[in-house]
């Protein structure tokens, strides 16, 4: 049995249905193919599937599509303009701060969440906003590095 719900995702409004028991993670992947946000441990624990819902972080393993009904959901797909990325994507290619890919799109979501929130964080800011977000590649120095970098030239 289906339901339908309207979601804002990435400024378009969406109409779809859904499954009572669909995570909004499945629904953006599967039903919305915006593939950016991914599903590494289905327990909200590795940050993944980070996304914003209502402007605030949330791991979309986590939450029902039901429960996205007449809200606003912003993925990774939602932060470039066209073909230019947004500065905090642009940071992590020219700091090399990705290997696999994988915690990418949940680490910039969780960086994003932090400079709109705090524009000029410390080094230790940084480490706990990101906290949330497992990397088995990088070694996080230089996913630090991008986040302080963009973080200093907006200031």
């Amino acid at each position: 049995m289906k339901e339908k719900i309207k979601v804002t995702v990435n400024g378009e409004l969406r109409s779809e249905e859904v499954t009572p028991n669909q995570t909004l993670l499945n629904f953006l992947r599967e039903d919305l193919d915006l593939t950016g946000a991914k599903n590494g441990c289905n327990e909200g624990e590795c940050g993944a599937c980070t996304v914003f819902l209502e402007g605030k972080v949330v791991n979309a393993c986590l939450v029902l599509a039901i429960e996205a009904d007449g809200k606003e959901v912003e993925t990774i797909e939602g932060l470039a303009s066209g073909t230019e990325l947004h500065e905090l994507q642009q940071a992590f290619i020219d700091y090399a701060a990705l290997q696999c890919g994988y915690c990418t799109p949940g680490m910039i979501m969780s960086a994003k969440a932090l400079l709109n929130r705090n524009p000029n964080p410390t080094r230790e800011e940084v480490k706990e906003a990101i906290a949330g977000n497992l990397c088995r590649c990088t070694g996080y120095e230089k996913i630090i590095e991008a986040i302080i970098a963009v973080a200093e030239k907006n200031s």
